[in-house]
């Protein structure tokens, strides 16, 4: 059973395995070239010195590997290494560098964050229900590969094994072109006028969250996967000159549009299960308190599963639009039996 950890960083990542590890009573220690970040994490997680460790966790750009890697290494000769960054070519390429690091050093990406950094974001459950990839090489020791493992699953996480061309292909379409797109659209925003920028709405909201993302931490990512997003960048590159080509023809507009909604299909609905169609129930509620509580009793009532939920509010508006993600066989109950008890239940869309 896994007991001291030390981890080297203390960043988001860092300082949510850490949480998430001192919960099962591993003893840990928070190390990072920043004093401050290192004692904000240390004091969140109750990081004490850890002497001979199982596990030693690289928390920290893949750019900054190499200056620690190798006094890490001296000064726990026996322990297993991973790291959890982002790109996993350039890290198998540096663990060559090291004669009999390979048979410890297991390179390892959890696919979950936040686009606010630091230890003082950090979550015991950020990896709760998400994938955690790992590319072991072949001479790696069985015994580490366990340890790893034993780590991502504790953390809530599922292990996926991918080699790292496999990986570094796949993120960058699923994780590091959204972020470009993100970035690049809000930077549209700049100089947009105020009164204008209070018309935004959701759609605005959820295309620009992850642009809030720290620059430091992806001028790396991007850097480091160039080789992979080129082609990526290009393709959507050619779109944006269809799209601008075709402002004058709808039928193509039309075209582009319905093939992002096939793209936007191909992703898995609620942990990695197949992508569902949800259908959407609108109810006006009026403003006062226990109006949300009492519809969940409904829905618990009718023994329907809510799959999401979005309320559109105002201060001062004395109504409030909730809008429920469900099945369609749930929708159409839960729409029969709200109606004939006297709620404001709008069609169902979807």
């Amino acid at each position: 059973m896994l007991s001291k950890v030390r981890i080297v960083g203390s960043g988001l990542i860092g300082t949510s395995i850490a949480l998430g590890l001192v919960q099962r009573g591993v003893s840990i220690q928070m190390i990072d070239a920043s004093t401050s970040a290192q004692s904000l994490a240390t004091d969140l997680v109750g990081g004490v010195e850890v002497v001979d460790p199982e596990l030693v966790i690289f928390a920290l750009p893949t750019s900054r590997l190499p200056m620690v890697i190798a006094s890490e290494f001296e000064l726990n000769p026996h322990s297993t290494f991973m790291d959890v960054g982002s790109v996993k070519g350039e890290v198998a390429l540096q663990i060559e560098t090291f004669p009999g690091l390979k048979t410890r050093f297991v390179p390892t990406h959890p696919m979950a964050g936040r686009e606010i950094g630091g230890a003082g974001s950090a979550r015991a459950d950020l990896f709760q229900g998400r994938s955690w990839i790992l590319t072991p090489n072949p001479e790696l020791l069985q015994s580490s590969k366990n340890l790893v493992v034993e780590v991502i699953t504790t953390l809530g996480a599922t292990p996926i094994e991918l080699s790292p061309s496999d990986h570094d292909r796949a993120v960058a379409k699923i994780s590091h072109l959204p972020q470009i797109a993100s970035s690049l659209l809000a930077k549209q925003l700049i100089n947009t006028p105020a009164e204008w920028m209070e018309l935004a709405g959701q759609g605005l909201r959820d295309t620009t969250r992850i642009a809030g993302s720290d620059e430091s931490l992806w001028k790396e990512i991007i850097h480091s996967n160039r080789v992979e997003l080129r082609p990526l960048l290009i393709n959507l590159q050619n779109d944006l000159e269809a799209m601008i080509n075709a402002l004058d023809d709808p039928a193509t507009i039309a075209e582009l549009i319905a093939s992002g909604r096939q793209g936007k299909a191909a992703i898995p609905g609620k942990h990695g299960g197949v992508a569902r169609e949800y259908s959407y129930l609108p109810i006006v509620i009026d403003d006062k308190p226990g109006q949300l509580g009492s519809i969940f009793n409904e829905c618990a009532a009718m023994n329907v599963n809510v799959e999401d939920l979005i309320i559109e509010h105002s201060p001062g508006q004395l109504s409030a639009l909730i809008t429920l993600a469900l099945s369609q066989t749930d929708a159409e109950k839960l729409f029969t039996h709200l109606t004939s008890i006297g709620w404001n239940v709008h069609p169902i869309r979807k």
